[in-house]
């Protein structure tokens, strides 16, 4: 019997030798996670979470870095990891909760502001996977929850244009805009290479690991210090991200762009109408060489782009209200009095990739009805080059009922 006992004792501490091993090397950073290989894509983002003690790998040695990450798993992983106080939820939790091994880290989430108790009236199901669209509105409400400009940055992009396939082809709805431009902007989550964002998709442990670890520099960070977010927030307060990407100041802050928009504008000869939606700004060197988060919407190797070294590139969304029978293309083209208004076709696959209208390549006359709104994409230019202390540029646009906004482009005002 004595000897039976030894033996089993002997299984013990080798077993937790094992472990400890195991553990030990997590601890200096290095998995041994016998399906994350050293080539692993996200090896370091898994081997950072493991030895911070967010992530656990499994009893047969693996990670499972291709399993699906749930709702409370990923909840587990926002409690451990955020540096968020915690605010008291009087205890409060979902029914389908108790017992369950990632109640208190729930709890602890949902009193650190990531998760609304509102967002799942009928219980929280623990074991769903978690999507992209959720996952999104969690991190993004973390954020401002700590952070009141992160709170403003929400208010600020909740009329956005995102740079996504979803917002022109559906899969967004107007709810998400303020979450997918955050995490976007931030960094936190990305588009996939086709252009869309896959609100619906859910993630990996592998994903989250490497999201996790942006997170943690991210909640570190005050909104500001991000210009992919900057970018969005000024389209959704202004219409253009300008000022982010350009030096452009306004000459009277009392007349800016967005005090145009929306509003008639007046072309050449009486021929028609613009109104002017959106203007996004950008310093294209080369097609994957672009300052702005909404670069892949308008720009890829298909373009076939001219790169001009004293121009910015702009990209203008408009509405066109003919006013003569035989309006046509050059009627908007060159019918502007600043190029704020009129533009080009935008060649290339972008337009299709991402679902909204441009010119037509041919110059079709019926793109154009008299006395209907068309309303689509163009593509146009302002100078870039600066002297300092001096103005470079001006461009003034005029609304049909008197708004008119200024620009200039100069340096040191």
């Amino acid at each position: 019997m004595k000897k039976v006992v030894f033996n089993f004792l002997i299984s013990v501490m080798m077993l937790g030798l094992m472990f400890n091993i195991k553990g030990s090397a997590s601890a200096t950073g290095i998995s041994n996670f016998k399906d994350v290989p050293s080539t692993y894509w996200a090896k370091e983002a898994i081997d950072s979470a493991v030895t911070k003690g967010y992530f656990k790998g499994y009893a047969d040695g693996t990670f499972k870095p291709n399993a699906t990450v749930t709702r409370a798993e990923f909840a587990a992983l926002l409690a451990r990891a955020s540096t968020n106080s915690e605010v008291s939820n009087n205890g409060s939790t979902f029914s389908d909760l108790k017992g369950h091994w990632s109640e208190q880290e729930v709890n602890r989430a949902i009193s650190m502001g990531f998760i609304s108790t509102k967002d799942y009236p009928t219980g929280f199901s623990p074991s769903t996977p978690l999507t992209r669209r959720e996952m999104s509105k969690w991190l993004a409400s973390g954020l401002a929850a700590k952070d009141a400009d992160f709170k403003q940055a929400l208010d600020d992009t909740k009329d956005t244009l995102i740079p996504v396939v979803e917002y022109y082809k559906g899969g967004l709805s107007k709810s998400d805009y303020s979450y997918v431009s955050t995490v976007l902007g931030t960094g936190l989550l990305g588009g996939y290479p086709d252009g869309t964002f896959g609100p619906n998709n859910v993630t990996t442990r592998a994903e989250a690991a490497v999201i996790l670890q942006r997170f943690e520099s991210v909640q570190n960070k005050q909104a500001q210090d991000f210009r992919g977010l900057k970018e969005l927030r000024e389209v959704g307060t202004t219409g253009t991200n300008l000022t982010t990407v350009t030096p452009y100041k306004y000459v009277d802050p009392k007349y800016e762009l967005k005090d145009i928009l929306g509003k008639n504008i007046l072309l050449r000869y009486g021929a028609g109408k613009v109104q002017l939606h959106h203007l996004i700004v950008m310093n294209v060197k080369a097609w994957n060489d672009i300052n702005s988060i909404y670069g892949p919407m308008f720009i890829d190797k298909t373009s076939k782009l001219p790169y001009v070294n004293d121009q910015y590139h702009v990209f203008i969304d408009v509405s066109v209200i003919p006013v003569t029978q035989n309006f046509v293309q050059e009627h908007f083209s060159n019918g502007g009095f600043s190029r704020l208004y009129a533009g080009n076709r935008i060649g290339g696959n972008v337009t299709t990739t991402y679902g909204y209208k441009s010119l037509p390549f041919n110059g079709d006359p019926s793109f154009f009805s008299k006395g209907k709104e068309t309303r689509f994409w163009a593509q146009t230019s302002i100078d870039n080059k600066l002297r300092a202390g001096a103005i470079s540029s001006v461009y003034q646009v005029n609304a049909e009922d008197g708004t008119s906004a200024e620009i200039i482009l100069g340096g040191d005002f």
